[in-house]
C-alpha cells in the first residue's frame, strides 16, 4: 500500500503524550515475562494444506520506541501482547499466550490436564497444546472449560480434544449456562456483516508493520484456521457451584450479561488461583464491539466484578485472564480488579447523568472524563474498547439510535445526504479543497468528514479516493486504540486497493451444525427477500426423524414462521422428511442428495429457496 509518513501534527501529539502517561511504570512487562517456559520456534502455524494461519513473528518489528507512525502508548500495549510462548502462572497452572486473539490455560489434575478457552482454531489450539507437552509432558486432555460464548474461546476446542473421546466420556465440557445458544445465534445471525466488519476491526487484511497492523489491543488479531464446537457436557448454571475435575476442586461464579451474554469466572482453592474470563484484562473492553453485537450492560459488568473482589479478593494470588498476562498478590489483584470495576460503573453511571442533563451520546463522548486515577492506569486504557463509542454504546442502550432531535429523525440515507452536501458546498472538487485545508491544519476528523461525503456524492472521483485514504491513515497513526487504527487503514486500503472482503468467517460448519430446528428456521427467516417473496404463499410440513420432531413453516406476506406440531398433510403444499443435517444442507441450496423425501408439490422448496438472500460478504463499507 503507498503509506504516507506520520505529519507534523500527529509527530507532536505522540511527543506530548511521553510526557503525559507513566511509561517509567515497567511492572507490566515484569508480569508479562513471568514464569516463561519456552516458546515456539518459529512462532507460525500452518494449515493441514500448508497455508498460515497464525504467524507470531511476523510482528518482531515491535521493539525499541514507538515510530511516529504508532501512537506510543498501542505500541507499548502491542509489545506486551506479543509475547509469544508457555508461561507458568502458579505451580500446576500454564497458559500459551501469543498464538491467537486469546489465551488458552492448562491447568494439572491427578491424572491430566484441563484446557480453559482453547483459542479460536484447530490449528493454534494444537499448537499450544503441543508446546505445553513439550515442557511439561504428554498429560492427557481430561477436561475443557469454556468461559464464555464468544468463538476465540471455544474455536480451536477440536486441537485439544475430539468429539469421540467426549462422548466416550474421557473428556467433559464445562460451559456457562445459556452457552450453545449464544455461541450459534452471534455467528449465524448477523454472522455475514459481522464477519465483513470483522476484518476491518481486526485488521485481518494488513500488513504487519509500523505503518500497518501492530495489534488489535486484546490480543494481535485472529487466527485463520479451521472453527469447531463440542457441545458442554455440564452446564454451570449457580454462583458457589463447585466440582471437582481430576482431583481439581474449581468454585464458580456466573457473570451472564457482561462481556459476553454466557459468561463465568472461577476459583481453584488448591492453587489460590482465579480465573476473570474476559471481563478484567489490561485494558478498556467494548461495551458495543466495532464489528457488532448486543450494547453490553456496564452496570451489570461493574456489579459482578465487584462480587468477585468480594467472593476471592482475600483468597487469591493470582488472577488470570483469557487474555493478556497475569496480576500476583493480592493487593494488586483487588487494586486491578477494583480498576476494571470502577471503569465500567464510571462510564455507565456518568453517560446516564449527562444524558439526562440532555446531552446525545456524540456530545457525552467528547465531554467525559475519566478520573486522574483511571487516566494513568495502564489497565484502564482504551486499546480494545474506547471510552468514546463505549459512551455512545451506554446511551444506545437506554435511549437507542435517536437523540431527540427531530432534524435528525428522518435524514436521508448516506449517498442522497452526501449528495446534496457536495452539491451545496460547490461541488466535489471543491469540496477536496476544503478537506485538504483541513488536513494540511491536522484537522483529521472534519478532512474525513468531508471526503466521506466526497466519495459517498462520486466514488470515482480520484482525489477525493486518495484525500480521504491519506487522512484515514493519518487517523489510524493518532489512534491509541487498536482496532480503530485497524479500521482506518482497512478504509484507507479499501480506498486504496478496492475491497479485500471477508478474510475470515466464524460460521463454520460445525457451528451451522449445533443449530436448534427453531434457530435454523429462524436463519432461514432472516435470509428471506421479503419484496421477492411478498405474493409467495407456502405451507411447508418438516418432519426431523433424527430428533422426532415435527414442524409447520409458513412463507406469507414476506414472512417465514415455524411452529412445532403434528404434521397435516392435508393442509400443507409439501411434507419434508429428513434430518437436520439434511435439512441444513437443503438450506445451502442442495436440493439433489440423497435423504431428502418430499411429498406434495416438490416445487414449493425450489421456490423457498428462490428467495433466500444469503448476504455478501464483501458489501461496501468506504464507498457507496
Amino acid at each position: 500500500m503507498d503509506h504516507k509518513p506520520a505529519t507534523p501534527s500527529i509527530e507532536a501529539a505522540h511527543a506530548a503524550l511521553l510526557g503525559s502517561l507513566p511509561f517509567a511504570d515497567r511492572q507490566d512487562f515484569e508480569d508479562a515475562d513471568r514464569g516463561f517456559l519456552g516458546a515456539l520456534d518459529p512462532g507460525v502455524v500452518h494449515a493441514a494444506d500448508g497455508r498460515v494461519v497464525w504467524d507470531n513473528d511476523a510482528y518482531g518489528f515491535l521493539a525499541g520506541d514507538a515510530p511516529t507512525t504508532v501512537h506510543p502508548s498501542l505500541w507499548r500495549q502491542s509489545q506486551l501482547a506479543a509475547r509469544q510462548g508457555l508461561y507458568e502462572v502458579v505451580e500446576g497452572i500454564y497458559q500459551v499466550r501469543g498464538l491467537d486473539l486469546s489465551n488458552v490455560t492448562f491447568v494439572e489434575g491427578d491424572t491430566g490436564v484441563i484446557v480453559i478457552d482453547p483459542l479460536i482454531s484447530t490449528e493454534t489450539a494444537a499448537a499450544a497444546l503441543g508446546l505445553y507437552r513439550t515442557h511439561r509432558g504428554d498429560r492427557p486432555v481430561v477436561a475443557v472449560i469454556y468461559t464464555h460464548s464468544h468463538v476465540d474461546h471455544f474455536g480451536g476446542v477440536f486441537g485439544v480434544t475430539s468429539q469421540a473421546d467426549v462422548d466416550a466420556g474421557r473428556v467433559a465440557v464445562l460451559a456457562p449456562e445459556g452457552f450453545v445458544g449464544h455461541a450459534v445465534s452471534e455467528n449465524v445471525y448477523a454472522g455475514t456483516a459481522m464477519a465483513r466488519r470483522a476484518g476491518y476491526m481486526y485488521g485481518a487484511a494488513l500488513e504487519r508493520g509500523p505503518r500497518d497492523q501492530v495489534g488489535a489491543g486484546l490480543g494481535q488479531t485472529t487466527s485463520a484456521g479451521e472453527v469447531g464446537l463440542i457441545v458442554p457436557t455440564l452446564e454451570i448454571s449457580t454462583t458457589g457451584e463447585t466440582h471437582v475435575i481430576d482431583g481439581v476442586e474449581i468454585e464458580f461464579q456466573m457473570a451472564p450479561g457482561t462481556e459476553a451474554p454466557a459468561e463465568m469466572h472461577f476459583y481453584f482453592p488448591g492453587r489460590r488461583a482465579l480465573c476473570m474470563a474476559e471481563n478484567a484484562t489490561h485494558t478498556l473492553h467494548n461495551l458495543l464491539t466495532l464489528r457488532g453485537a448486543l450494547v453490553r450492560d456496564p452496570h451489570v459488568w461493574s456489579t459482578y466484578l465487584t462480587e468477585a473482589i468480594e467472593t476471592f479478593g482475600d483468597r487469591a494470588d493470582v488472577a488470570f485472564a483469557s487474555h493478556h498476562w497475569p496480576t500476583w498478590g493480592g493487593d494488586r489483584i483487588v487494586e486491578f480488579l477494583g480498576t476494571q470495576r470502577d471503569l465500567y460503573a464510571y462510564l455507565h453511571d456518568q453517560t446516564l447523568r449527562l444524558l439526562n442533563r440532555g446531552f446525545t451520546g456524540a456530545e457525552i463522548a467528547e465531554l467525559i472524563e475519566l478520573p486522574p486515577a483511571l487516566e494513568h492506569a495502564w489497565n484502564a486504557r482504551g486499546y480494545y474498547g474506547s471510552v468514546s463509542h463505549n459512551v455512545k454504546a451506554v446511551y444506545q442502550r437506554y435511549m437507542g439510535w435517536f437523540d431527540g432531535n427531530p432534524a435528525r429523525l428522518w435524514p436521508h440515507p448516506p449517498a442522497e445526504l452526501a449528495t446534496r452536501y457536495v452539491d451545496a458546498m460547490g461541488g466535489p472538487d471543491r469540496v477536496v479543497e476544503l478537506a485538504q485545508a483541513a488536513f494540511d491544519a491536522g484537522d483529521f476528523r472534519w478532512a474525513a468528514t468531508l471526503l466521506d461525503h466526497a466519495v459517498f456524492a462520486d466514488e470515482a472521483h480520484s482525489g477525493a479516493r486518495a484525500l480521504y485514504a491519506d487522512t484515514l491513515e493519518q487517523l489510524a497513526y493518532g489512534a491509541e486504540n487498536g482496532t480503530w487504527r485497524n479500521f482506518f487503514l482497512s478504509g484507507a486500503t479499501e480506498l486504496r486497493e478496492g475491497a479485500f472482503g471477508t478474510p475470515t468467517a466464524t460460521s463454520a460448519p460445525a457451528i451451522v451444525a449445533q443449530l436448534t430446528p427453531e434457530q435454523l428456521f429462524d436463519a432461514i427467516a432472516i435470509s428471506v427477500d421479503g419484496p421477492r417473496a411478498w405474493d409467495l404463499t407456502i405451507a411447508l410440513d418438516v418432519t426431523l426423524t433424527d430428533l422426532d420432531a415435527n414442524y409447520r413453516a409458513t412463507l406469507h406476506n414476506g414472512v417465514f414462521i415455524s411452529v412445532e406440531r403434528a404434521a397435516d398433510a392435508a393442509s400443507a403444499d409439501a411434507t419434508v422428511t429428513t434430518t437436520k443435517p439434511r435439512l441444513i444442507a437443503l438450506v445451502g441450496g442442495d436440493l439433489a442428495s440423497p435423504g431428502l423425501d418430499v411429498a406434495g408439490d416438490a416445487g414449493v422448496l425450489q421456490a423457498l429457496l428462490g428467495v433466500l438472500d444469503a448476504g455478501d460478504p464483501s458489501f461496501a463499507i468506504v464507498t457507496p
